[in-house]
């Protein structure tokens, strides 16, 4: 069927990357990382940044608002744990739909502009989106304290099927069984596997196509009377259901949605992901999803007890001194690390760590080629 339909190397590339991320608990152990909470995040992300790079990397288009979709399907999916069923199928549905609706919206607005302009207007709206949703719309998303479960929700769905009510506030299920730990990470794992299949889809697509020809030159195809809007809006809403859908699932592992998911820093932090990674490849934004949350979990829970573990081989003047110096950088200044792998990357790898894995796949590969010349030479010769 062509609905499954991919180029042959693509088919090994999913290949391995699911085997890759369903491995995560044990590939991850050495690392430290290896508990749900964290390779829900990483699989979480992942989705998000996946989806960010349908429009940034397809189109060029640089959205700083992306965490209002992200907020909107949290909401969504608390919202449908109250009202209908505490299952996950409904609440991702829901989630993923209203922000592909809110998407729409906020992008037939904010794609009258390009470049910069389009940057500040995604912007604008998502810093509307957290301020109302502090003010305005605090009976919808009950403000400071965030949406949370209750045990009096009517969950109508829930009730049908069942005889009887429980004081206790359920918890997340799919079709009956609690999504708790393990359980909650092989349910992302597996939804990041099909949403990075739908995007191998989308970039191998004749609409893929024609997404980077307005990224090389969206001038030129406007005079030649091609209205580029359509498909600058369908990879906008696309890329915001992706979001909504990641809002979702961040709702589902910790059912609680505030408005803190859709300040402008979790926009920052889902750009600095695909950049880190590279822009415009498959791979990459899942690596820098995974890169900084890691920075973010693990890295910043190092201290000078930990420190002075590692480094306790050293003389002692040689390991105080050492880990006086590192401690500067990880702990509390893991920022200051994550600043300086950012400038790093951006000024010897523009195109992220993925352009790093090709010019090293590169190197071997000219080797490789310089050896059977040499081979072949010498057999002539002799």
């Amino acid at each position: 069927m062509d609905i499954f339909r991919l180029p042959k190397n693509q088919y090994i590339t999913l290949a391995i990357f699911s085997i890759v991320v369903l491995a995560m608990p044990y590939w991850l152990q050495p690392f430290g990382a290896a508990y749900a909470g964290l390779m829900q995040q990483f699989a979480i992300y992942a989705i998000f940044a996946v989806g960010f790079n349908i429009l940034f990397g397809l189109t060029g288009y640089l959205s700083f608002g992306h965490a209002a979709f992200l907020g909107v399907g949290s909401y969504t999916a608390v919202w449908s744990f109250k009202l209908l069923s505490m299952d996950a199928i409904p609440a991702l549905i829901f989630a993923t739909i209203m922000a592909g609706l809110f998407a729409l919206v906020i992008g037939f607005v904010s794609l009258r502009r390009s470049g910069i302009y389009f940057s500040i207007l995604t912007l604008a709206f998502a810093q509307m989106s957290y301020n109302l949703a502090y003010s305005v719309l605090t009976p919808i998303t009950n403000g400071e304290t965030s949406l949370q479960l209750a045990s009096a929700d009517p969950r109508v769905l829930d009730s049908l099927l069942t005889m009887g009510t429980s004081e206790r506030i359920p918890s997340p299920s799919l079709l009956g069984g609690e999504l708790g730990g393990i359980g909650g990470f092989y349910l992302c794992a597996i939804i990041l596997i099909l949403a990075f299949f739908i995007a191998q889809k989308i970039f191998f697509s004749p609409f893929g196509m024609m997404l980077r020809a307005i990224k090389s030159n969206q001038t030129r195809m406007a005079y030649t009377g091609f209205n580029t809007r359509p498909y600058t809006l369908a990879a906008f809403v696309i890329s915001g259901m992706y979001a909504g859908l990641a809002g979702g699932l961040l709702a589902i592992t910790d059912p609680l949605a505030g408005a803190e998911r859709m300040q402008w820093t979790a926009s920052g932090e889902v750009v600095l992901m695909t950049i880190l990674g590279g822009v415009g490849t498959l791979v990459g934004p899942v690596i820098g999803a995974w890169f900084i949350k890691y920075m973010e979990n693990i890295f910043s829970a190092f201290n000078e007890r930990i420190l002075n573990f590692y480094f306790d081989w050293m003389p002692d003047s040689i390991q105080q001194a050492w880990v006086t110096f590192v401690s500067k950088f990880v702990g509390e200044g893991w920022k200051l690390t994550e600043g300086l792998v950012f400038v790093l990357i951006v000024v010897f790898l523009p195109g992220g760590i993925m352009e790093g894995v090709r010019r090293i796949h590169a190197l071997f590969s000219n080797r490789r080629r310089a050896e059977k010349r040499t081979e072949l030479s010498t057999s002539a010769a002799e």
